[in-house]
């Protein structure tokens, strides 16, 4: 049967795109399982080095699946989850400036593990509403080069995208800067004004929880920030 051109396409799209994305996917995978292979070794780590700990404040580990984990730390809880896809970026974003990208544009396509930060009283009673903030984020590419992208204070250092590879090491020093700057702020006291007021139908559903909504620099506003460089 003869090819028409949409069906040539299409093969054209399956044998390259289609094909890089999925390579893509299985770096990303990969990496996950290191990633948390990672967790639970820095919580045997700490734990293994706590003198007569407090069990509330002993870090624990869970395994949500092939697609989420998370560390507690204390009042801090770090959960980590793969997305499925694989992305693009936009041509706004640094990527674009980067030697490695321009030379071969394919290299700039990235599965990605997000890291959030959530307070660890949320889960334990339930506080469906509380918020969780994203802290850092791991792009891997088709060849397992990586980048983390997030905030500057947590002094995340892998910005040569064309050298840095996945590695156990990489990822559990990526996993303990992340707790180290979760455990770096405290939470705010929300403005008065913001909770003067309550109805009973709000008291009745929260009485068991938690009054207002809470999450950590309430009312602070987060950004990204660039780690990217040539």
């Amino acid at each position: 049967m003869k090819k028409n051109n949409s069906q040539e396409e299409i093969l054209g799209i399956l044998t390259t795109k289609a094909a890089l994305k999925q390579v893509i996917y299985d770096h990303t995978t990969g990496a996950f399982n290191l990633l948390k292979d990672s967790m639970k070794e820095l919580v045997h780590d700490l734990a293994g080095q706590m003198q007569d700990p407090d069990p509330r404040i002993v870090p624990e580990f869970k395994d949500y699946g092939k697609f989420a984990a998370q560390v507690r730390v204390a009042g801090d809880t770090l959960v980590c989850s793969m997305h499925t896809n694989i992305f693009e970026f936009n041509r706004e974003h640094k990527i674009w400036e980067v030697p490695y990208v321009k030379k071969d544009p394919l290299n700039s396509y990235c599965g990605i593990i997000n890291i959030y930060n959530f307070l660890t009283d949320s889960f334990k009673y339930n506080r469906l509403q509380d918020l969780g903030y994203l802290i850092a984020r791991i792009f891997i590419n088709k060849e397992n080069h990586f980048f983390v992208e997030g905030k500057r204070q947590t002094a995340f250092q892998y910005k040569n995208f064309s050298k840095l590879t996945v590695s156990k090491r990489s990822l559990k020093e990526i996993v303990e800067r992340a707790i180290l700057y979760s455990m770096q702020f405290d939470l705010l006291v929300p403005p008065y004004d913001n909770v003067k007021i309550i109805s009973v139908e709000q008291m009745s559903a929260k009485i068991l929880s938690s009054l207002q909504q809470t999450g950590k620099r309430l009312g602070f506003q987060f950004n990204s920030d660039d780690v990217l460089e040539e």
